[in-house]
């Protein structure tokens, strides 16, 4: 039966439990999450443990990157199954703090992230988004300290923006990023992904199909603009509320004309019933 990793909820405590970890110079890799762990997490605590020889893996909701209107309070949570799956892989340390430890009475310091933060996809719709994920996990780095942090490409924006905030602010940590895991029909494995009514669910994988087909007209030779409205058209006839569907330059997400301006990444973002889903390919 696998061992429970310990379990820390303040700050002191995770800093004792780390140094411990770190005993005979002992490389620690970190994996933030919010929790509600699926087959997609477990492929990062996998890697993890491929690149360090110690893992950590935070658990946190964090409230700052939600606004308002979105769901924060009915975002899943599954503790005890969290737990289980961490146990299974070998994890040493979870960190799970309360939302005080985090943001105590009084804090009021911020990381607002430029470059790919305000590349004109994610933070075109939620334009509070890039700033919460940046401080928190500004705060998990200087908190865990590891010497790699994994993160899913799945969020590619959030991806490029974490590199770039650590080689900005010198943080002494790599950001590694983890292929998308998917389910069999092509989805994107996602937390959020148990919003979607069982129709909703036989056709969410349109828009990994769609990407495919627009990736292959691009490689084909047809330009972008043409490639993408014909996706766009394909997405919103499937049922689905388009924000985008474009092509951008893999590394600084600027937009770019076509397969000879450099690596591509084609994003997507899309409302199907009450619930939005994000996904991302190489082209």
């Amino acid at each position: 039966m696998p061992r429970n990793p310990t379990v820390v909820r303040t700050v002191p405590a995770l800093r004792r439990a780390v140094d411990a970890l770190r005993a005979k110079k002992a490389t620690v890799a970190l994996v933030p999450t919010m929790g509600a762990l699926h087959d997609g997490h477990v492929s990062l605590v996998r890697l993890a443990k491929r690149r360090a020889k110690r893992v950590v893996v935070s658990i946190f909701v964090n409230p700052t990157q939600f606004a308002p209107t979105e769901d924060f309070g009915s975002y899943p949570r599954t503790w005890k199954e969290d737990v289980a799956k961490l146990a299974a892989e070998g994890v040493d340390l979870i960190w799970h703090p309360e939302v005080k430890a985090m943001y105590p009475d009084g804090f009021a310091t911020r990381i607002v992230p430029e470059g790919p933060a305000t590349a004109g996809l994610e933070d075109r719709f939620r334009p509070h988004f890039f700033g919460g994920v940046a401080t928190v996990v500004g705060k998990l780095f200087t908190q865990v300290r590891p010497d790699v942090a994994i993160f899913g490409e799945k969020d590619f924006q959030q991806l490029r923006v974490l590199t770039q905030m650590a080689a900005d602010l010198d943080l002494g940590v790599k950001v590694i990023g983890s292929k998308t895991v998917r389910e069999r029909d092509g989805l994107a494995m996602s937390s959020r992904n148990v919003y979607l009514s069982a129709e909703e669910r036989r056709a969410a994988p349109e828009l990994n199909r769609v990407m495919k087909e627009a990736a292959g007209r691009l490689r084909a030779g047809e330009d972008t603009a043409t490639a993408m409205a014909a996706g766009a058209a394909l997405i919103t006839k499937a049922g689905f509320v388009l924000d985008y569907l474009e092509v951008r330059h893999a590394a600084s997400l600027a937009p770019i004309g076509s397969l000879k301006d450099g690596p591509m990444r084609m994003l997507v973002a899309a409302r199907l019933g009450s619930t939005r889903l994000i996904d991302n390919i190489a082209v």
